[in-house]
């Protein structure tokens, strides 16, 4: 917690003005005791009212004062806590943003969200009370104690008991609570987690008439977090009456006590409505220090729970080669661009190799398709390229150079990739497509939506690429979402397209009619592509066959289809055998 208050660097001003305000509104409200003891003794006493109403006006001006004092330190409180969060939530933010897959897939997106929203949100609630009250109570404590010595020394030892007593119910409440509410908040990322999955998938859901079965689910996770609530709700629930037991035990000791000495002679009736006034405020700023504590606690578990955000390692290490060195002539040549020499890769936390010895070449513009069963590592294969996941063993080299040795924003910048999901952005479908190159002109978003085999559908909507695309594209259908992704690619001009199993919602006709397309742009780029069609790869000029993360084949169509077994097994699963004759 303490890495993080780094983040009022440009709030110092408000950090000490707050806490003084409040402060200089606690010494004129300690003041307020003896003026009245004054009343009382002088004015009531000697029936003297032009002295009570000049006291009585001197209440009122503390009490202005004091008003004033509170709402500009409330104001500077505010300003501070909500500048601390917003820098907070915007450093947290950029640093999620630079984790690598790995990283992302360990801590998991749910716990993410809770650590920029709720928690903080409770960092930003502790900050703003303690810069009004962490200061203010404990002064008002100590400044009735003093103030209660100077009025009578025997009646001031009450508090010398009572406050001690105070201080051990409140700080121990306070260590047994803080771990309490860390577990409140991991029970809440559970909670996220269940919602969130049911929300993307609300539709596999219903197919499976599985709704009954996540109500208990969500039901159960839910009672979970509830009952964890409630218990430290009732741990922390018994601060304010254990302090109202202590003070109020010290209130009757006092005016016991007091009223013997008024007895004797030695105290005033005023001097004891004093020490009981001091008292009542002890009483009342005990309450306000016990919830301060109770939100200081939750802050400090939230914040706790940030900074172990900011000490996971973002991003991955790079190398200092500039990316300027892939460059193209707009011809393929013969020189090996793309290399994978004897690769292995390993998921995190996983207990086997996802891919084990993968080695082949591929050549400026070649086209590389990519097939295998499901799980066989296809995906895991084109991640590599532009290190998304780094390879565990081996060598993944790009124009003779391992990827680890170029910046990342520079390799990453001359490839186009086209992955599984089609995410699409709220916003028109220019704003999209310039996600792949933000300087592209309007003519050069038309030419990769023709590519796309995108146009078509475009030029039949009035707005065109001012089409209002709603969250995660669903006013689209899927086949339009997927020939979008891939313009989105096109407009970069990438010198690698990586289409990762990206046109599995279009038809054979437009799938030909966009592999076609992309063979024939200028540049031509070396394409990976990865299907689980026969069909979208058999054209290409190298092909891939994995099972089981280990490579089963590599050749052309020919060459596979009359050596490798599981290329044949695929091939014909698709195309009968007597198409293949009369072929």
């Amino acid at each position: 917690m303490r890495s993080l208050l780094i983040y009022l660097r440009n709030y110092k001003k408000e950090t000490v003005l707050a806490p003084l305000f409040k402060l200089l509104e606690a010494s004129f409200e300690l003041l307020v005791p003896l003026v009245m003891a004054a009343v009382i003794d002088n004015g009531i006493a000697n029936n003297d009212k032009p002295y009570v109403v000049r006291m009585c006006l001197i209440m009122v001006a503390l009490g202005i004062i004091g008003l004033v004092c509170s709402i500009t330190a409330q104001y500077f409180s505010a300003k501070a806590a909500t500048g601390f969060a917003t820098e907070l939530r915007k450093s947290l933010f950029a640093h999620i943003q630079n984790f690598s897959y790995t990283k992302m897939d360990t801590i998991g997106t749910s716990t993410l969200i809770t650590r920029m929203t709720s928690d903080v949100n409770q960092v930003q609630s502790g900050v703003n009370l303690v810069l009004r009250l962490f200061l203010r109570s404990p002064f008002i404590v100590v400044g009735a104690m003093v103030m209660a010595f100077t009025v009578d020394v025997k009646g001031a030892m009450v508090f010398v008991v009572a406050i001690p007593l105070l201080s051990v119910v409140v700080f121990g409440i306070m260590l047994i609570t803080m771990p309490l509410y860390k577990k409140v908040q991991s029970d809440l990322d559970r909670v996220l987690l269940i919602t969130r999955e049911n929300l993307m998938g609300a539709r596999v859901i219903r197919a499976f008439n599985k709704e009954r079965y996540e109500q208990q689910n969500f039901e159960k996770s839910n009672q979970e977090l509830t009952d964890a609530q409630k218990y430290v709700g009732k741990l922390s629930g018994l601060m304010n009456p254990l302090t109202y037991i202590i003070v109020n035990g010290a209130l009757i000791v006092l005016i016991y006590v007091g009223a013997l000495r008024v007895d004797a002679g030695i105290l005033t009736q005023g001097e004891v409505v004093a020490l009981i006034n001091y008292m009542s405020q002890i009483l009342v700023e005990l309450v306000k220090l016990a919830n301060l504590i109770i939100t200081v606690t939750k802050a400090i578990a939230c914040g706790n729970r940030i900074g172990r955000v900011f000490e996971e390692k973002a991003g991955i290490p790079e190398g200092d080669a500039d990316g300027k060195n892939i460059s193209m002539d707009g011809k393929a040549s013969d020189e090996v661009f793309v290399e994978f020499d004897h690769v292995s890769m390993r998921y995190e936390g996983a207990g086997a190799d996802s891919l084990n010895d993968i080695s082949f070449r591929v050549k400026r513009g070649q086209t590389v398709g990519i097939i295998g069963g499901t799980g066989s590592g296809k995906s895991s294969v084109i991640n590599l390229i532009p290190r998304f996941y780094d390879a565990s063993a081996g060598q993944v080299r790009i124009d003779g150079k391992d990827v680890k040795d170029y910046k990342i924003k520079s390799l990453r910048k001359r490839i186009g990739v086209v992955p599984q999901r089609a995410v699409l952005f709220k916003g028109t479908i220019a704003e999209n497509l310039r996600w792949g190159n933000e300087a592209a002109s309007e003519e050069e978003l038309w030419e990769a939506a023709e590519t796309a085999q995108a146009k078509e559908f475009l030029v039949s909507r009035e707005e065109g690429l001012s089409f209002k695309v709603s969250q995660d594209g669903k006013n689209l259908s899927g086949g339009q979402r997927q020939r979008l992704t891939i313009a989105r690619a096109l407009v970069r001009r990438p010198e690698i397209l990586i289409l990762d199993d990206s046109a599995s919602a279009l038809d054979f006709a437009t799938d030909a009619k966009l592999r076609v397309a992309i063979r024939q742009m200028e540049g031509s780029p070396t394409v990976f592509i990865v299907s689980q069609r026969a069909s979208s790869i058999m054209y290409a000029d190298l092909i891939l066959v994995l099972d089981d993360g280990e490579m089963a084949g590599l050749g052309t169509h020919e060459e596979l289809l009359g050596d490798c077994g599981i290329y044949q097994e695929i091939y014909y699963s698709q195309f009968p055998r007597e198409s293949e004759e009369t072929r």
